[in-house]
C-alpha cells in the first residue's frame, strides 16, 4: 500500500477467505515505483473458467480497459494480471504494446490464446508501462509459490490504506458454492465505475452471457452507487471469473439462478462498500436514501448531488448539523423536485418537511447522530414512486493532502 496516511477510522478487518477450486494466486515484485513491495498479482484459472466484466464509461480508457473490453465477448479466460503502482492510461502505442506484451508473455507459457489474459492496471496516468519491469515480473510470479487473497488484495493497492475482501455463499442446482472477491480504491472514485478494480472468484457453473447480465444488474446496485470526489477514473474494471465444472447455469430459470445473482449482487456491494470506508481522508461513511422521485433513475442523480456536493461532505467532516445544504444539493440536481412536498431527515430524526423544519425541531439527536461513523441521510421528494441508494464518504483536509503530492 502507498498512502502514508494512517488507516482509514472507518477500516474493517480482512475476512477468512477460503481457497476457490482452480484459481491459483502469485504476486511478484515488478518495480513499478520506488517501493519495496510487491505490485504485480497474477492469477490463473482453469480451462473453460466463464468470465464477465463491466469497465469505465470514461471516454479516455487505459488500453488495458480496451483489451478487456475486446476479450469479454469471447467469454472465456485463463489468467488475470494486475499492476499497481502505474495504470498505463493515456500512454499511446507504447501502452498497447505493454498490454500485449504482459498477454502474450502469459499466455506462451501457459498454452492459451493471449485473448484468454486479462490485464488491468492502476496509478499514475500517462507514463507508458515498462514492459521489461512487467514480463520479468509475470516470469516471477509464474515462478513464485501460491500467494493467498489477502496477499492479492495487498499487492493490488495503491492509496488504500487496507486490504478489501469478501466472501458469501449460494446454494446452486443443490450445491453450495462459494463466491469471493478482492477490490483495491480509494480516490478518483465515482459511479459509472467507481480508481477502482475489482475481482470475483466462484467455483459456480454459470454460462459466460448470463454471468455478464447478473454482472451488470449487480454493478448497477453496487460499483455505480458509490462516489468519493466524483471523479471517473480511466481504468475502472470489474472481472468476474467462474471456474464450475459440469452443468452450467444458463437463464434466470434454472435452479439455483436467483440464490446466485443474489449473492453477487451482495458480494459486490460489500466491496464497493469497503471502497467508500477507505475514501481518501474519510472519517465517515454515509448512506442517502431517496424516496418519492419521479423515477428510479431521478433518484439515483438527486442522490449523487447530494453526495458529491462539497458543502454536504465537509458539513459531516464537520458533523454540523446543516440540512439546508441537502436542501441545496437536492434543487441543483436538475431533476424534478417541489420545495413544499421535501421531507429531509438525519438518521432517524426528521429535521423538514413541507418547504421548512419540522414543528419544534431539535437540533440535539441530529448533532449526536453526526458524531458517529455511519451517516444516514434520508430524503423524499413526495412526487412519485422512484427510489435509490447511494454511497459516499465525507471530505476532510485529509483528502488534500493525499492528492497535493500523490506522484511525489
Amino acid at each position: 500500500m502507498d498512502r502514508t496516511m494512517e488507516r482509514s477510522p472507518l477500516a474493517t478487518p480482512f475476512p477468512e477467505i477460503p481457497a476457490v477450486a482452480g484459481v491459483r494466486i502469485a504476486v511478484a515484485r515488478a518495480h513499478y515505483k520506488t517501493w519495496d513491495r510487491c505490485d504485480l498479482t497474477l492469477v490463473t484459472v482453469p480451462e473453460g473458467t466463464a468470465v464477465a466484466g463491466v469497465t469505465t464509461r470514461s471516454r479516455c480508457p487505459s488500453p488495458e480497459v480496451e483489451w478487456c473490453r475486446a476479450a469479454l465477448p469471447l467469454g472465456r479466460a485463463r489468467a488475470l494480471v494486475v499492476n499497481a503502482g502505474n495504470s498505463n492510461a493515456f500512454t499511446g502505442n507504447r501502452g498497447r504494446a505493454a498490454v500485449e506484451a504482459i498477454a502474450a508473455r502469459v499466455a506462451g507459457r501457459l498454452g492459451c490464446e493471449p485473448s484468454d489474459v486479462f490485464v488491468a492496471s492502476t496509478g499514475v496516468i500517462g507514463v507508458p508501462l515498462p514492459i521489461d519491469k512487467a514480463e520479468a515480473g509475470i516470469d516471477a510470479a509464474l515462478d513464485a509459490p501460491e500467494a493467498g487473497w489477502r496477499d492479492m488484495a495487498d499487492a493490488i493497492s495503491t492509496t488504500d490504506t487496507f486490504a478489501k475482501g469478501a466472501v458469501t455463499r449460494a446454494v446452486v442446482g443443490g450445491r453450495m458454492v462459494s463466491l469471493t472477491g478482492v477490490i483495491k480504491g480509494s480516490g478518483m472514485i465515482a459511479p459509472d465505475m467507481a480508481t477502482m478494480l475489482g475481482f470475483v472468484f466462484t467455483d459456480a457453473a454459470i454460462e459466460p452471457a448470463l454471468l455478464q447480465a447478473m454482472l451488470e444488474r449487480a454493478n448497477a446496485k453496487s460499483f455505480s452507487a458509490i462516489t468519493v470526489d466524483g471523479d471517473t477514473s480511466t481504468s475502472d474494471t470489474v472481472l468476474a471469473f467462474a471456474t464450475g465444472v459440469g452443468s452450467r447455469l444458463a437463464s434466470m430459470d434454472d435452479d439455483g439462478a436467483d440464490a446466485f445473482e443474489a449473492a453477487l449482487t451482495d458480494l459486490c456491494l460489500q466491496l464497493a462498500h469497503l471502497v467508500v470506508r477507505d475514501g481518501e481522508g474519510a472519517s465517515k461513511f454515509i448512506e442517502i436514501s431517496v424516496t418519492g422521485a419521479e423515477s428510479d433513475e431521478s433518484a439515483r442523480r438527486i442522490g449523487l448531488s447530494i453526495a458529491n456536493s462539497p458543502l454536504v461532505k465537509t458539513a459531516i467532516a464537520g458533523e454540523d448539523a446543516n440540512w439546508g445544504r441537502v436542501v441545496m444539493a437536492v434543487g441543483k440536481a436538475g431533476e424534478p423536485a417541489e420545495r413544499d412536498k421535501l421531507a429531509i431527515r438525519f438518521g432517524a430524526t426528521q429535521v423538514a418537511e413541507g418547504g421548512l423544519a419540522v414543528a419544534g425541531y431539535d437540533e440535539a439527536p441530529v448533532a449526536a447522530h453526526l458524531k458517529g461513523q455511519d451517516i444516514e441521510i434520508g430524503v423524499d421528494l413526495g412526487l412519485g414512486d422512484g427510489r435509490a441508494t447511494v454511497w459516499t464518504c465525507d471530505l476532510t483536509h485529509g483528502y488534500i493532502s493525499i492528492n497535493a503530492d500523490y506522484r511525489s
